[in-house]
């Protein structure tokens, strides 16, 4: 069979909707239209999509009663009148609320690699999979696949950018991934809330933003300040001991030298130390002193 390339063209260059079958280079045919029981197929260890609407797939049930299939679901071979499903998991599920024993199925050889991207790439076009879906079918691909953020955007047709701005949802607490799932919270306000570093505090402006109803700017103003003050409590604290450091310092040299003494330092503790003298005697002593 020809490799199809170009992941990122749409699900037409995977699965062509009106093709009934493909040669192999050897002649062998390599997609069949055919009818398959439901019991025989497998369901896709690699499907993306992990929450299905139950009142979308019951509509999509009655539908199929009084319709029956118009797509047809694609599989690939395990064995012996074995099968696991490549794509169509809707479609599948729905048939089995509906009772249906068989189901039209496209059949063909695919590899596990090519299992994940094809049930990405139908997901996210035929079903619209949200945020976090994506975020970790895309930690998927780049881990089962070995791919990188640049790979990874050639395959689904999206820029590295875009790619990394889902990839780093999944930094975010669980309840925060989940009010995203839930379309509590846009994806703007979650990449709002990735400003911050403390889950505790991600987790405080994610509940404020829902039960406020928060825009995305709001949001993002919020951030900025919070931020802000976390940079100047910590300047202070650092500075003020450091200057009583400084201070304790400064009487110990003043008594061993018996002069005065200065110590100057900024926050990143540069500074100098000053040692005074009047007179040659004084210089004499504290080098004296020094050499001890």
């Amino acid at each position: 069979m020809k490799q199809r390339k170009g992941l990122g063209r749409g699900l037409g260059a995977l699965l062509p909707e009106k093709e009934v079958e493909e040669k192999k280079e050897d002649g062998e045919k390599a997609v069949l239209s055919t009818d398959i029981a439901l019991s025989a197929i497998e369901t896709n260890p690699y499907q993306p999509r992990t929450h299905f609407d139950k009142e979308s797939l019951q509509e999509l049930a009655d539908s199929i009663r009084t319709q029956g299939i118009i797509q047809p679901i694609t599989v690939r071979e395990l064995s012996a009148g074995k099968y696991q499903l490549i794509s169509g998991e809707r479609r599948l599920q729905a048939s089995k609320l509906a009772n249906l024993k068989n189901i039209p199925a496209y059949i063909r050889a695919a590899d596990n690699q090519q299992m994940l991207e094809m049930a990405l790439i139908e997901n996210i076009q035929r079903e619209n999979l949200n945020a976090i879906e994506i975020a970790q079918s895309y930690q998927r691909l780049m881990v089962d696949c070995n791919l990188n953020l640049e790979d990874l955007g050639d395959r689904v047709g999206k820029k590295r950018s875009t790619v990394n701005n889902y990839l780093r949802l999944l930094k975010l607490p669980k309840e925060v991934q989940e009010g995203l799932r839930e379309k509590a919270i846009s994806m703007g306000h979650a990449r709002a809330i990735l400003g911050l570093d403390d889950e505790g505090v991600m987790s405080k402006v994610f509940k404020k933003t829902v039960s406020d109803q928060l825009s995305v700017r709001k949001v993002e103003e919020w951030v900025r300040t919070l931020n802000q003050k976390e940079v100047e409590q910590k300047a202070p604290k650092k500075v003020s001991a450091l200057r009583n450091e400084h201070l304790n310092l400064q009487e110990n040299l003043a008594s061993w030298f018996g002069t005065k003494v200065l110590i100057k330092s900024d926050a990143k503790s540069k500074g100098e130390i000053k040692i005074p003298f009047t007179s040659t005697e004084q210089l004499e002593e504290i080098l004296n002193r020094l050499k001890k």
